[in-house]
């Protein structure tokens, strides 16, 4: 027994003095973390650059000539349809009004005189006392006499027309902006520029610009039954200092063309705005909801990676807890997923951490991915250890 105690350790010491170290024990599985990919109802959305646009805008111009006499607004208010805006010396038009008065009046007097005649006239040709011709010229005259009074009357309400005209008012209610022209300007009623400028502003027009590949492959999408859409799509709205405008918004309509120089297609959509914060010329981003996707796959944006050729992959865990990597098509981005079209199926469990030094074949230990430890975790730290 002695003998076997002293042996031991100088067998130990002759393997070792022979350069024949103990063998380690194989590595174990990897651990990683995986999300199981499933399918769920995505809704789709798309945020664009816009620019904000009046709902109605009306150029106020003069229907007549003059001297302005007199601005009747204050610059910026808010004015109604119908409001005196600018009124203009009506001291001539108040002379045509009366001219036109008067001969009317004349006009009128001569059609009494002329019926008479022709009744007369009438009396005695059926008598073969005055020749046909003469009876025929009264009652010409006669109807000459009503025609005159007729353009008269029209000439009189053309006048009064022009009389009103030199009050100028709104056309539309909305925001005024500045005066153009002041009192004492002369002012044309053919003249190119504009007194001043009215604007709706509520609501407010948001126009954006898509991608024509873009909407031409969501209508594929909904041809094809992928994705479905409501009516009128909700439309989010952020503004130029990053705060979400806390109205939403309605989608009107798509333009009918496509610009040649941009590939770009126009989409507008309206805004109520009762407290006037959005006014036209603003730039924004506007968040629209295309449509619901029912049977869409998500993989986290961190699981993707890129191969040589830039194509997306992903590593999941396949039979036997071994790596695989799978090639994957991604249509876009939805938070921080992509949104995978093909290269995965209901069920696959993709590598999202722990996956650095992982080559395919290699076998692995998974573990549910806790996407709150992953973001509480600092930036660097290794891969929590699977137990």
């Amino acid at each position: 027994m002695a003998f076997f105690h002293y042996a031991t350790p100088l067998i130990a010491l002759a393997l070792v003095g022979c350069g024949k170290a103990p063998q380690q024990p194989p590595p174990g599985p990897s651990p990683v973390s995986v999300v199981t990919v499933r399918e769920q109802s995505v809704m789709l959305k798309s945020e664009l650059p816009g620019r904000t646009a009046a709902y109605e805008t009306s150029d106020v111009r003069p229907q007549v000539n003059g001297l302005i006499q007199a601005r009747l607004f204050q610059e910026g208010d808010q004015v109604r349809a119908g409001q005196p805006l600018y009124r203009i010396d009506s001291a001539p038009y108040a002379a045509q009004v009366a001219s036109a008065r008067a001969a009317l009046g004349r006009a009128q007097a001569s059609i009494a005189s002329s019926a008479a005649l022709a009744r007369r006239y009438g009396e005695l040709v059926a008598i073969n006392a005055i020749a046909r011709q003469d009876y025929e010229n009264a009652i010409t005259a006669a109807q000459q006499a009503r025609a005159d009074v007729a353009a008269q009357q029209a000439a009189l309400r053309s006048a009064q027309i022009d009389l009103r005209r030199t009050t100028v008012s709104a056309p539309i209610s909305g925001r005024i902006g500045r005066s153009v022209y002041t009192t004492g300007a002369l002012v044309t009623a053919a003249q190119a520029d504009a007194l001043t400028t009215i604007q709706r502003l509520d609501p407010i027009y948001v126009d954006v610009t898509q991608a024509s590949a873009d909407l031409l492959r969501l209508r594929q999408q909904v041809l094809a039954g992928q994705v479905s859409t409501g009516g009128n799509a909700r439309v989010r709205l952020k503004l130029e200092d990053g705060t979400v405008y806390p109205i939403e918004g309605t989608l009107k309509f798509a333009d009918v063309s496509v610009d040649p120089t941009t590939g770009s297609q126009t989409i507008r959509a309206v805004f109520p705005n009762p407290r006037g914060l959005l006014l036209p010329g603003m730039f924004v981003r506007a968040e629209l909801a295309e449509g619901t996707q029912a049977q869409a796959m998500l993989v986290p944006q961190r699981a993707v990676s890129r191969d040589e050729k830039g194509n997306p992959t992903v590593m999941v865990v396949g039979a036997g807890d071994k790596v695989e990597i799978r090639a994957l098509k991604t249509s876009r981005t939805i938070g921080d997923s992509w949104l995978v079209s093909s290269g995965l199926k209901a069920g696959d469990r993709v590598i999202v951490e722990g996956g650095q030094m992982l080559r395919p074949g290699m076998p692995v230990k998974p573990s549910a991915w806790n996407p709150n430890a992953s973001a509480a975790k600092p930036a660097g730290a290794p891969a929590a250890q699977a137990k």
